[in-house]
């Protein structure tokens, strides 16, 4: 793939990601959550101009930094996110504050990675970002999955006649 497609692919997967982390959303534990993050990955190596020709040893490491902050920053984001079941058994999740936070930190390593790579004379490509991206989603994924397959294991204790139902209420016509 291109340069920009690359940088496109990555972008929309960000802005997904981003967008959908601060809504609450429903954990399903039955469902493939390490398909996207497999599929990135699989896109990244098939990429001949992964590393750098010219500075096979400098594009390695920055390659593998790269990875290690990807793989910090999801599990930040995992433990930073809010997640919680309901009566029904119902696992649900929602990023806080904090998560935010994680984004910013890993971001701007990332982008300090890059100027150094760059400050080497090292050819870095898109394709670089989307090993990262991967496994910051995988790990993060995981992490969830992990946490949400422990809360569905806590006994759940029955509530009480009429506790979190829908009431309704009943108007008196004269």
């Amino acid at each position: 793939m291109s340069g920009l497609v690359n940088a496109l692919v990555i972008v929309a997967v960000v802005v997904l990601v981003i967008t959908r982390q601060f809504r609450a959303s429903r954990i399903d534990t039955d469902r493939r959550w390490w398909l996207l993050p497999g599929i990135l990955a699989v896109t990244a190596l098939r990429e001949p101009d992964l590393l750098d020709a010219h500075h096979h040893t400098w594009a390695a490491l920055l390659l593998g930094a790269q990875l290690i902050v990807g793989v910090v920053m999801g599990a930040g984001w995992a433990w930073t996110t809010r997640v919680w079941a309901e009566p029904d058994g119902a696992v649900w999740s929602k990023s806080t504050t904090a998560s935010l936070g994680v984004w910013i930190v890993g971001i701007g390593l990332r982008v300090g990675l890059f100027a150094f790579g760059a400050a080497l004379g090292v050819h870095q490509d898109g394709s670089a970002l989307m090993p990262a991206l991967a496994g910051t989603l995988l790990v993060r994924s995981g992490i969830l999955m992990w946490r949400a397959q422990n809360l569905g294991r806590t006994p759940s204790y029955g509530t009480a006649y009429g506790e979190h139902s829908a009431r309704t209420t009943w108007k008196e016509r004269v």
